[in-house]
């Protein structure tokens, strides 16, 4: 439906993502906090998923080779920014043990807070590391970011004893701003489709993003699972996490901010169709190295 209403009002797209980002990103985060709970195995892959990715983007900036091969932040973080939710999570539940499902859900929590709080900041201002360490700036990204606003509901909502409630009513809203992103996801295509894009024309900076999030990603977090000592199956939960496609987030924040859509696009739709390949093959290198 959304690759239809694409083609027909290509401004529809932008139209959607500015109050999904503004109302529906935070309500969808709270819903994911109040209706799982948060344990010792959840923080600890939170933790992973959020440190790791900031410490390689970076890496990214630092060393001069690795930022000329991907230049801007929608390259980096469609790199890095996976979709552990609407597709992580259901490829878990298919292929790993029950046990694991705490270790997939934290990595997707780490992966969203990431993406939500960072995010608009990277894309929105052109910053740089120095601004980061500006402990001001970054509290009013943090403050104003649509997670921080679903973290500080969930607070609010346990201060208050609502927290089983309003976990339940959440779980509609949070349905229809994932058949929403989805919507997104279709009108961007229309989109390319109209201006008469080739969707595989692929320019080196998108090659290097596609090759670091199905390859060089993972690849990395199985290395740090074995480092921490994780066992198979908590390492299984991550890498796989960490080799899904590039997240629906990424079009969302290029719409709404208005910052290589068409890259992001490109992007996720080239990710989301070789990864049917990439996440068996994952699975398979796993058990082959135990």
């Amino acid at each position: 439906m959304g690759f239809f209403l694409g083609k027909k009002d290509p401004k529809l797209s932008e139209f959607i993502a500015k109050p999904l980002i503004r109302y529906g990103i935070p309500l969808s985060v709270m819903g994911l906090l109040l209706k799982e709970g948060i344990d010792i195995d959840l923080i600890k892959s939170a933790i992973v998923a959020f440190f790791i990715i900031g410490f390689l983007l970076f890496v990214i900036n630092l060393i001069p080779i690795l930022k000329s091969k991907l230049p801007n932040y929608t390259l980096q973080l469609a790199g890095l920014i996976g979709n552990t939710s609407f597709l992580g999570i259901p490829i878990a539940i298919a292929l790993l043990s029950s046990k694991t499902i705490n270790f997939t859900i934290g990595f997707d929590l780490g992966t969203t807070l990431f993406a939500w709080i960072f995010g608009p900041f990277f894309l929105k201002k052109s910053p740089t590391y120095k601004n980061i360490l500006n402990i001001r700036i970054l509290l009013n990204a943090l403050l104003n970011s649509p997670a921080s606003r679903g973290i500080i509901g969930v607070f609010i909502a346990y201060l208050f004893k609502v927290q089983v409630i309003l976990g339940n009513y959440l779980l509609i809203p949070t349905r229809i701003v994932i058949a929403l992103a989805i919507i997104i996801v279709g009108t961007r295509l229309g989109i390319i489709t109209n201006q008469k894009v080739k969707i595989f024309d692929l320019n080196e900076g998108i090659k290097y993003s596609i090759f670091l999030k199905l390859f060089i990603f993972p690849f990395i977090i199985f290395l740090i699972s074995k480092f921490i000592k994780f066992d198979i199956n908590q390492t299984s939960a991550l890498v796989l996490q960490a080799g899904t496609p590039t997240a629906i987030s990424q079009i969302l924040m290029a719409e709404a901010y208005k910052v290589n859509q068409m890259i992001a696009s490109k992007i996720l739709f080239t990710t989301t169709l070789i990864s049917i390949i990439t996440i068996p093959i994952l699975k398979f290198f796993i058990l082959a190295s135990n």
